[in-house]
């Protein structure tokens, strides 16, 4: 019982940020259904749940609240982030993850669909793809931001636009541009500001890197092997000295012997002494360690281009024992004086991301939904998002125990029983049941 009234202060506290009362039915209904245990939480199978004697009322609502009305997904988000922050306890840490998830589908016409790389299946298919923004702490985290990325064909096709619902504003814009401006409407909300943390896709971007410090936040981001750096003791050179005649040099040189080299390169010349075992979390069996190394260097990247050299920063290198080579390479902007234990523990904060997508995924439907225009896809995510952050907010303030209670109250709950007969569209001729919601079966993930 005291879940339920909790779920229904939230539901009322969400409800603030919808503009109508006509849609608090909706909001609590979708967000009830995504907590059961359904094979899958699209509106058809919701409805269906939640009042199976009457689905095609439910699911004509259901459809209308999450397809077409015109409720904005950033209220609402932020009123999830305002309910969960309080037991986040940020105080020890603030981090802002920013990373990005696909979900395969197939034809040409759902918003955004084209053949893509896709995470979830390790190569490029057909997938849509979207970006998004979580604050994150030792404790736990929830997305702040998601946001679909739309392929320059996409972008530039009117036709499938109209027909998707694009809205006017939206262009086309690459996914570490999406993720600044993300991080631009977090911090105009006041949101606390954070380490970013992001992989290779976006660290190993200038422009992107650029972008977080002139935004005044602090990064530890990843990079690629290939990635070119000025190592320590090394530097571009000065512009030539004027002669008097012609335009005065003012770009940083390069000669033979004094340039800038690959993190790989310089990582494999390291001398043996440098590297060290940290140790970062308990793991599902074993606490987590690895070998790595920090030095302060400058990104090299067409710094010929130039009239000043970059601040140095730290390149933090990961090199399991017995591989040929360095696996993970990472710049930040932490502090000088930042220590090796410092450096890794905060690099490896971005496996809560990888928690966030794989739970969102497996207990809250986020990739179930199988409309086709941009308002419905975001809709149902912002909604995948509310579900989840109620239970990361449950278990913040109850501990691990609490999972115990939700899987009872949202499992066992008294609602009709769907009929043996029923099938819900987009599901395979014989679905396995979810057994069970369990926030903390998966196994932590690391990057």
């Amino acid at each position: 019982m005291e879940t339920f009234k909790a779920f229904e202060r939230y539901i009322a506290h969400l409800s603030e940020g919808l503009g109508h009362a006509d849609r608090h039915a909706g909001l609590k209904g979708y967000c009830t259904g995504l907590m059961l245990p359904l094979a899958r939480k699209s509106v058809e199978p919701i409805a269906a749940s939640l009042d199976p004697q009457h689905v095609s009322a439910r699911h004509q609502a259901l459809h209308h609240f999450v397809a077409r009305s015109e409720w904005s997904d950033d209220a609402v988000l932020e009123r999830v982030r305002q309910w969960v922050t309080p037991w986040l306890d940020l105080q020890q840490g603030c981090y802002w993850i920013v990373d990005d998830t696909g979900f395969p589908k197939k034809g040409k016409h759902s918003v955004g669909v084209a053949r893509q790389y896709c995470g979830q299946l390790g190569k490029q298919d057909t997938c849509q793809v979207a970006v998004s923004l979580s604050l994150a702490s030792s404790q736990g985290s929830v997305p702040l931001a998601y946001q679909l990325y739309l392929p320059q064909d996409w972008a530039d096709d009117p036709v499938r636009r109209q027909a998707a619902g694009v809205p006017e504003e939206i262009t086309f814009a690459t996914k570490s541009a999406i993720a600044l401006a993300q991080m631009r409407r977090a911090i105009d909300q006041g949101v606390r500001a954070g380490v970013v943390l992001a992989d290779a896709g976006y660290g190993d971007e200038t422009a992107f890197r650029d972008g977080l410090t002139a935004l005044s936040l602090l990064y530890a981001v990843g990079i690629r092997p290939a990635t070119t750096v000025w190592a320590p003791g090394t530097a571009p050179l000065p512009p030539k000295a004027w002669v008097g005649r012609g335009k005065k040099p003012t770009k940083l040189r390069r000669e033979p012997g004094n340039e800038p080299v690959s993190v790989k390169a310089l990582a494999m010349s390291l001398a043996p002494e440098l590297w060290q075992r940290v140790s970062w979390r308990e793991g599902s069996n074993d606490m987590l360690s690895g070998r790595f190394a920090a030095l302060r260097v400058r990104a090299a990247h067409r710094d010929y281009l130039q009239t000043e050299m970059r601040a140095q920063e730290w390149l933090l290198i990961e090199w399991p024992e017995g591989d040929k080579e360095p696996a993970k390479y990472f710049l930040s902007t932490a502090p000088d004086y930042a220590t090796l234990e410092q450096l890794v523990f905060v690099t490896k904060m971005r496996w809560r991301i990888e928690r966030d997508y794989q739970d969102l995924k497996q207990d809250f439907g986020l990739g179930h939904f199988e409309g086709r225009g941009w308002r419905g896809f975001h809709h149902h995510a912002t909604l995948s998002i509310a579900a989840y952050g109620f239970l990361m907010a449950q278990r913040l303030k109850k501990g691990l125990d609490a999972q115990a209670e939700i899987k009872k109250n949202f499992a066992q709950r008294q609602v009709p029983v769907v009929p043996d007969d029923f099938m819900p569209r987009g599901s395979p001729a014989r679905p396995a049941p979810c057994a069970r919601l369990d926030h903390d079966a998966a196994h932590s993930v690391e990057h």
